[in-house]
C-alpha cells in the first residue's frame, strides 16, 4: 500500500511539471497544432495512462460503463475538442482524488492490521524433558506450553506456574497490563511482558479466542450494511444512465442549433461530474473506518450491516449471569440434610466436574478434594444426572428437583440454589453467589438516560433476580427461564414490536446462543464467553464489558451519521452542478470539483470514523 501510494505521488508530480512546462511553453510561443497536442499528450498520458488501460480493460470484459470509462470518454472529448489543459485536469484531479482513497484505505487496514500482530507465530511445547518451538496450530488441548517474556500466548488455557504482566490491548482495548498468576486464565492473543509463564492449554489454535478475533475481522467486510448495497445497485443503473443522457445533450440539442462543439463541451462536463466516485469510496470506506475503530476498543463488528443495526437498537435484552454479574461465584453455604458433608460435595462437584458452567466450576473449587469419574449426562437448563456407586443422583436447581420429587419445595433465599438428590430424597443443597460488574451499572444508567428499554433475562430465581435487578436499576426482569423460554419472550417482543424498534440481545454462555441469533442484533461477551456464543453472536465485547456497548454504539451512530452526510452531501452537490452544466451555466472547473473536489471532502469526512 504504501509503495503503491509514493508511485501515485510520483506520477502527479511527474504530470504537473509536464502540464505547466506545456503551459509556459503556450504562453511564450506560438505553437502549431501538432506541437501543442504532443506537449499536451505527454502530462495527459503519463497521469492518465492507466486509467484508459482499465476502461480499456473492462470494455473488453463487458464492465463497460464504471468511473474509468467516464473519465476516459469525457478527457478525450476534452482533447477532441482542443481544451488541451481541462482535459489533462480532468485526469490529474480524478488521480489526486484517487489518492486520497488510497492513503485513507491504508489508515483503515493499519488500523485493522494491528489486530492480526496478535496472531502468535510460535508455541513452545513441552516434550520428553525438553521445551520444543512448533507451530501453533500444532498444539493440542491439554499441552503443557511455555510462554517467554515478548511473546503472545498461542491458545486459550490457563497458568500452571509463573507470575507475569499481560498486554491484553489489542484485545480488549484495556491500555493498563494486566497481573496474572497460577490458576488464571489466559487468553490467546495477549502478550507477555512480565515473566516466563507455564499454561496448560484449554484450545487448540483453531478453537481459539485470537483465531476467533482474525477470522471475525477478515470476514467483516463480506457483509454490507443497506447504504452500501444501495451505492453498489445505484452506479448499476446510475452510470450507464448518464452516458446515454451526456450522450442526448451532445446530439438533440445539436440537431437544432447545429452547435455539435458547445453541446460535445456540456455532455463532456455532464459525464465527469456524474462518476459516482464520492459515494462509491466514502461509504464503504465509512463502515470499514467504524469497524476498525471499533475493533481497536476492544469490540468485534462482524459486518457493516451489523453496525446500522447497532445504531438503530432501542431495546435491549441480557443475560444475569456473566454479562451483568461477573460470572464468578462463589459457594456461600453447604447445607447436607443426611450424609457427612465431605461425602455431600465430593459426589455434587463429581457430577458438576462435566459442567462447563460458572456455578459448577465454583462448587469444583469449593469442595478441592477428590473428584470420582462418573457417567454423567446434562439436562439442558436445568442441570446434570450421574451415576455414583451404581446409584442415579441429580444435580440441579428447582426445576429439576420438580421433576423428580412432586412434592418438592424451593429454598428462598437471594442466590443461586444447586440441589443434589436421588430418586427417592433430596439430599441438600449449596447456596452459591454471584457479584454485579460496577461496569454493568454504569451501562444500565446510561442505557435510562438514553431511554432505551432494558429487560434482565435469567434462569435464576424470583429472589436472586429481583436483587441484582435492584442493585443495577433493571425496571423489568423475568426469571426462572429456560433457554426456549427467552426465545420464546424475544418472538413474542419481536412480533409485537413497534416498527422503529429494534432489539438487541447481550448474552455470554451457550444457552444464549439461541437468543443471540432471534434477536434483531446479537453482542456475546467474548472474554469468558463460550464459543457457541461468540460464532452466534454479530458483535463480540473483547472485555466482558456491558458499558462496552457505549462505546460500540457511540461509534455506530457517528459511521452512520457520516455516510448519509456523504451521501446527501455528494448528491446535492453533483444535481447543482449538473443543473447548472445543463443550463449551461458552468464549465469544467465545476464539473471536476464536483467529481474529485466532493470525493475528497466525503473521503476525508468518512476519516472521521476513527476519532470515536
Amino acid at each position: 500500500m504504501e509503495r503503491q501510494i509514493k508511485s501515485r505521488i510520483l506520477q502527479i508530480v511527474v504530470a504537473v511539471i509536464l502540464l505547466i512546462t506545456a503551459l509556459v511553453v503556450q504562453s511564450v510561443m506560438e505553437l502549431n497544432f501538432y506541437v501543442k497536442l504532443a506537449l499536451f499528450i505527454l502530462p495527459y498520458l503519463a497521469i492518465g495512462y492507466k486509467v484508459l488501460i482499465k476502461a480499456v480493460r473492462n470494455i473488453l470484459h463487458g464492465q463497460v460503463f464504471d468511473e474509468n470509462f467516464l473519465m476516459a470518454i469525457a478527457s478525450i472529448g476534452a482533447m477532441v475538442l482542443g481544451e488541451y489543459s481541462e482535459a489533462v485536469a480532468v485526469m490529474l484531479f480524478y488521480q489526486v482524488g484517487e489518492l486520497f482513497e488510497k492513503i485513507a484505505v491504508g489508515k483503515s487496514r493499519r488500523s485493522i492490521s494491528e489486530l492480526m500482530d496478535i496472531a502468535p507465530s510460535v508455541a513452545n511445547r513441552f516434550n520428553n524433558g525438553n521445551w520444543v518451538e512448533i507451530d501453533p496450530e500444532e498444539v493440542l488441548i491439554g499441552d503443557k506450553l511455555l510462554v517467554k517474556v515478548g511473546q503472545c500466548i498461542p491458545v486459550d488455557g490457563i497458568i500452571q506456574r509463573g507470575n507475569s504482566t499481560l498486554d491484553m490491548s489489542a484485545l480488549t482495548g484495556e491500555s493498563l497490563p494486566v497481573d496474572v498468576v497460577p490458576n488464571d486464565k489466559l487468553i490467546s492473543g495477549s502478550i507477555n511482558l512480565g515473566a516466563p509463564i507455564e499454561m496448560i492449554a484449554e484450545s487448540e489454535y483453531e478453537n481459539s479466542t485470537v483465531a476467533k478475533i482474525l477470522d471475525l475481522v477478515e470476514n467483516s467486510s463480506s457483509k454490507k450494511s443497506k447504504a452500501e448495497q444501495f451505492i453498489k445497485k445505484f452506479s448499476r443503473y446510475y452510470t450507464p444512465t448518464v452516458v446515454f443522457l451526456a450522450l442526448a445533450i451532445a446530439i438533440i440539442p445539436s440537431l437544432f442549433t447545429s452547435d455539435w462543439s458547445g453541446n460535445l463541451y456540456k455532455a463532456m462536463m455532464f459525464l465527469v461530474v456524474s462518476c459516482p466516485c464520492a459515494l462509491v469510496i466514502s461509504v464503504p470506506l465509512s463502515f470499514f473506518a467504524g469497524i476498525g475503530s471499533a475493533s481497536s476498543k476492544g469490540v468485534l463488528i462482524k459486518g457493516s450491516n451489523y453496525m446500522e443495526i447497532l445504531a438503530k437498537a432501542n431495546v435491549f435484552l441480557m443475560d444475569k449471569t456473566g454479562t451483568i454479574t461477573k460470572g464468578s461465584f462463589k459457594v456461600v453455604k453447604i447445607n447436607s440434610k443426611i450424609m457427612a458433608e465431605e461425602k455431600f460435595m465430593e459426589i455434587l462437584a463429581s457430577v458438576e466436574q462435566y459442567s462447563n458452567h460458572p456455578i459448577a466450576k465454583s462448587i469444583i473449587e469449593s469442595h478441592k478434594g477428590r473428584l470420582v469419574e462418573l457417567t454423567c449426562e446434562e439436562i439442558s437448563g436445568k442441570g446434570m444426572v450421574g451415576i455414583y456407586e451404581k446409584v442415579k443422583y441429580y444435580v440441579g436447581n428447582a426445576k429439576l428437583m420438580e421433576e423428580i420429587h412432586p412434592n418438592f419445595t424451593a429454598v428462598e433465599t437471594v442466590g443461586t440454589v444447586i440441589y443434589l438428590a436421588t430418586e427417592k430424597e433430596l439430599l441438600g443443597e449449596v447456596i452459591v453467589s454471584d457479584t454485579v460488574k460496577e461496569s454493568s451499572i454504569v451501562a444500565l444508567d446510561w442505557f435510562k438516560e438514553k431511554k432505551y428499554k432494558t429487560v434482565m433475562l435469567t434462569g435464576d430465581n424470583e429472589a436472586v433476580a429481583n436483587a441484582v435487578a435492584n442493585e443495577v436499576g433493571v425496571a423489568e426482569y423475568h426469571s426462572q427461564l429456560l433457554p426456549q423460554d427467552k426465545v420464546a419472550y424475544i418472538d413474542n417482543l419481536m412480533n409485537s414490536k413497534k416498527a422503529k424498534d429494534v432489539i438487541a440481545f447481550c448474552g455470554d454462555g451457550i444457552n444464549d446462543a439461541p437468543s443471540l441469533m432471534r434477536a434483531d442484533i446479537g453482542i456475546a461477551m467474548g472474554g469468558i464467553g463460550s464459543g457457541v456464543a461468540i460464532e452466534s453472536a454479530d458483535i463480540v465485547l473483547m472485555k466482558d464489558d456491558l458499558s462496552a456497548i457505549i462505546k460500540a454504539k457511540k461509534i455506530a451512530n457517528k459511521t452512520m451519521a457520516i455516510v448519509k452526510q456523504n451521501i446527501i452531501f455528494s448528491l446535492a452537490i453533483k444535481f447543482g452542478v449538473l443543473f447548472l452544466t445543463t443550463a449551461g451555466l458552468g464549465n469544467i472547473w465545476y464539473a471536476i470539483f464536483a467529481d474529485v473536489g466532493v470525493t475528497i471532502i466525503a473521503v476525508l469526512n468518512a476519516l472521521r470514523s476513527f476519532k470515536n
